[in-house]
């Protein structure tokens, strides 16, 4: 089975794994995965004046951070909600652990 495997934590969000739920550039929910986490980075980035180190490459996706802003919490609990609205709609294709 092939998945993608979300795991939260309190300083830290991993994404590993790919869906394979259609063929290479055609799985959306890869790239709807790959999307939130880039967004994510993006917007932590330009939009706070938050520290962080982040990872990417395929089917991996590290973001590690300390003390958020409120503005950065905002940013990474909405990221969750994108996630889990993907995980509910593709249970067999997304899991997510949340580990705070």
């Amino acid at each position: 089975m092939h998945l993608i495997e979300v795991t939260v934590r309190k300083d830290e969000i991993k994404i590993s794994g790919h869906a394979n739920y259609a063929a290479y550039g055609q799985d959306i929910i890869c790239a709807g995965v790959t999307a939130l986490a880039r967004t994510l980075i993006k917007s932590i980035k330009d939009l706070t004046e938050d520290k962080m180190e982040y990872e990417i490459s395929p089917g991996w996706v590290d973001i590690k951070y300390g003390n958020l802003s409120e503005k950065a919490k905002t940013l990474v609990d909405s990221f969750f909600i994108g996630i889990c609205m993907i995980a509910n709609e593709f249970p067999d294709y997304v899991r997510i652990a949340q580990l705070m």
